[in-house]
C-alpha cells in the first residue's frame, strides 16, 4: 500500500511539473496535453503491473519512452518547418506524420525488437 502511495505522489509531482511547463509555453492550451500524458502513463503502468508483472511493465515503459522520443522528433521537425517555411499548418502536420512513424519504426527496429 505504501508503495502505491509513493508512486501516486511521485506521479502527482510529475504531473504538476508538466502542468507548470505547459503554462509557461505558448499557447497555454498545451498545459492540458503536458499534464495528461504522465498521468495516463503512470496509471497504465500501475494497472499493468498488477495484471502482468514487472517484466511486461518494463517492455511497456520502454515502448512509452520510444513513443515519446518519436513524438519529440516529430514536434521539433514540424515546428522547424512551420517557422522556417511558413507552410500551411494542417498540410505540414499531416505530411510530417511520416517523420513520427519513421522514428517510431526505427526505434522499434533498433531498440525494442527482441
Amino acid at each position: 500500500m505504501i508503495d502505491l502511495m509513493v508512486r501516486f505522489v511521485i506521479g502527482g509531482v510529475v504531473v504538476s511539473v508538466f502542468a507548470v511547463l505547459g503554462d509557461l509555453l505558448k499557447p497555454e492550451s498545451f498545459g492540458g496535453v503536458f499534464a495528461a500524458a504522465p498521468t495516463i502513463a503512470l496509471a497504465t503502468l500501475v494497472l499493468t503491473m498488477h495484471k502482468h508483472g514487472a517484466g511486461y511493465v518494463a517492455v511497456e515503459g520502454r515502448s512509452m519512452l520510444a513513443g515519446a522520443i518519436a513524438f519529440f522528433v516529430y514536434a521539433s521537425v514540424v515546428s522547424f518547418v512551420l517557422m522556417r517555411y511558413r507552410t500551411k499548418t494542417m498540410a505540414t502536420t499531416i505530411w510530417l506524420l511520416t517523420v513520427w512513424f519513421g522514428t517510431a519504426a526505427g526505434l522499434w527496429a533498433v531498440w525494442l525488437r527482441r
